[in-house]
């Protein structure tokens, strides 16, 4: 029983099998899923092409009818009638939409509006009223409003957030402004004051157009009348001219006309016949006028009567309420001025309201008029008056304080200054010292083994006496003379002479303040130093320095 049991259960499972097969490759609507292990390939096919769709007939292609098998009624029914869920299940029902609130829908959505109010001034005799633009900002997510004035630098005007956002009343009986109120070319009143709307944004223009609103055309925002006022003219291009500014500049700087003239002021009380010099700037047209002072001629020491400037040939075109006092006249005054055309010879022209004669020129005016413009000028025959006898001024003799610099430029003075110094002379040569060696001469027998070094300073024509330490002489060594000037015996104070290293021959003696000195030696320095100006000095004292120099110099 048990081998029967064991061959029915064999049968059974094939069975089970051969009926799972049959499912599969049975009808559609018991089949199972199309999926990877649902499915079983069939043993039995064994063709794999592809069938044609197409034949040729007479030489053209036509379709090819007789293998298609077209659907049956029964198919188109049960095409029909194939519900999806009994094989995939049902579908899964789409989630309902959530709820989403204002804030969130709305958020960061803001509707721009250019507006402008007419400001009322009383107080101004130049301006009724004056313009003023502003934003008006509609926050969607509240429908509050905020109105924002730009700021303009310098106005003068508190300007800024006007309107804090908040929703606006419309009315007294508790409504808002909204979105749907606003439109171009409309007049809103916030809080009492009138706002005229005119332009907007591109995105108001298209959330309005998305909500079915047609907003107007847009139109201009009117100038403000003193803003327009202030505001320059428009600048006018012209061409430049070849011959520019700098141009001039680099060819007529420094070239100046000189012409030499007289103003007569004799008809009026004090009045005299004074001269000027006329100086006329090439460069940019400008005059000066000097005047040609004399010594006493009882006048203050300004020789400049008018400064470089340019004149007008008539201050009578000015307006009379011109501030003269503070300003300087330009060109927007006057537009007419004097040029070199307006200057000659012989001519009489008014400056300042002052007629002056011109009686005369330099060379440099005579060839440049010849030159430009064919005139040639001769000197006017002028009377300026009689001359002042010149005063001879005479130095004084020297009183003996001081030196006689100082005492000559206490005389060109009134105030006494120290004489001037050869600077030129001080640089070049600066460091430069002859040293000289010397013995004084004197009737004491004390004196007579003194020896002194007498160094003379180039830069300032001064030479100082040293006396060297010796060994039981018995003399206090130091500076025997400080640096100044030493005047040879026999000349006058007026007119004196100086030693100079030409005067220190090697065996001559020289006085200096009543002792005398006798040069018995000096550096090679002295040497080369009087070689080098040999012209300047004598012979005779460069030749007895090379005398005793002749060993070094053979070493040398």
């Amino acid at each position: 029983s048990s081998g029967i049991n064991a061959e029915n259960g064999e049968i059974q499972t094939f069975q089970h099998y051969f009926i799972q097969i049959n499912l599969s490759m049975g009808d559609s609507s018991t089949a199972l899923p199309f999926l990877p292990g649902y499915t079983f390939t069939d043993t039995a096919k064994n063709r794999f092409h592809r069938s044609q769709t197409l034949t040729y007939k007479n030489g053209f292609t036509v379709p090819k009818t007789g293998d298609v098998v077209g659907l049956t009624d029964a198919d188109i029914d049960e095409l029909a009638n194939m519900n999806p869920s009994l094989t995939y299940g049902q579908a899964k029902p789409e989630p309902a939409q959530s709820f989403i609130p204002a804030h969130v829908a709305f958020d960061k959505k803001v509707l721009l509006f250019n507006a402008y109010f007419k400001q009322n001034l009383n107080e101004s005799e130049k301006e009724y009223y004056r313009v003023r633009p502003v934003k008006i900002y509609y926050y969607l997510e509240d429908d509050s409003i905020s109105v924002v004035e730009p700021i303009v630098e310098n106005s003068g005007i508190p300007q800024g957030k006007l309107i804090k956002r908040q929703r606006l009343p419309k009315n007294d009986q508790g409504e808002h402004w909204l979105w749907k109120d606003l439109n171009i070319g409309k007049d809103v009143v916030f809080y009492g004051k009138t706002f005229h709307i005119y332009n907007c944004n591109n995105y108001t223009k298209e959330f309005m157009r998305s909500e079915g609103i047609m907003l107007n055309p847009d139109e201009e925002c009117p100038t403000d009348p003193y803003t327009m006022s202030r505001c320059e003219p428009r600048h006018s291009y012209v061409t430049p001219p070849t011959f520019d500014k700098l141009q001039q500049f680099i060819t007529l700087d420094r070239q100046v006309l000189r012409f030499y003239a007289v103003w007569d002021d004799r008809n009026n009380m004090f009045g005299e016949m004074r001269s000027y010099t006329l100086h006329y700037y090439r460069v940019d047209d400008t005059i000066e006028m000097r005047e040609q002072r004399q010594p006493n001629d009882g006048h203050d020491p300004f020789p400049v009567l008018i400064g470089r400037k340019k004149i007008p040939k008539s201050r009578g075109s000015i307006p009379s309420n011109f501030p003269s006092a503070v300003m300087e006249i330009s060109e927007h005054e006057i537009t007419d001025w004097i040029t070199d055309k307006d200057l000659a010879v012989g001519a009489t022209v008014v400056i300042m309201d002052r007629p002056f004669f011109l009686y005369g020129c330099d060379h440099y005016t005579q060839n440049y008029y010849r030159e430009q413009y064919g005139i040639n000028f001769s000197h006017v025959p002028v009377e300026l008056g009689e001359k002042k006898i010149e005063v001879r001024r005479e130095i004084p003799p020297y009183n003996g304080f001081g030196s006689p610099q100082d005492s000559k430029q206490n005389c060109l003075s009134l105030i006494a200054h120290p004489p001037k110094k050869d600077v030129m002379k001080m640089l070049e040569n600066g460091l430069k010292i002859l040293r000289y060696a010397a013995e004084m001469e004197s009737p004491h027998p004390e004196d007579k083994n003194r020896k002194f070094i007498i160094s003379y300073s180039l830069a300032k024509d001064e030479m100082q006496i040293y006396e060297p330490h010796q060994r039981n002489a018995g003399i206090i060594e130091g500076r025997f003379m400080e640096y100044c000037q030493v005047r040879k015996p026999g000349t006058s104070v007026d007119n004196p002479e100086y030693y100079n290293p030409g005067d220190f021959a090697i065996g001559s003696t020289i006085e200096i303040f009543s002792r005398k000195f006798k040069i018995v030696d000096c550096d090679l320095y002295v040497l080369k130093y009087l070689e080098a100006n040999a012209s300047k000095y004598p012979a005779l004292t460069i030749e007895s320095i090379r005398a005793i120099h002749a060993d070094k110099l053979c070493d040398f």
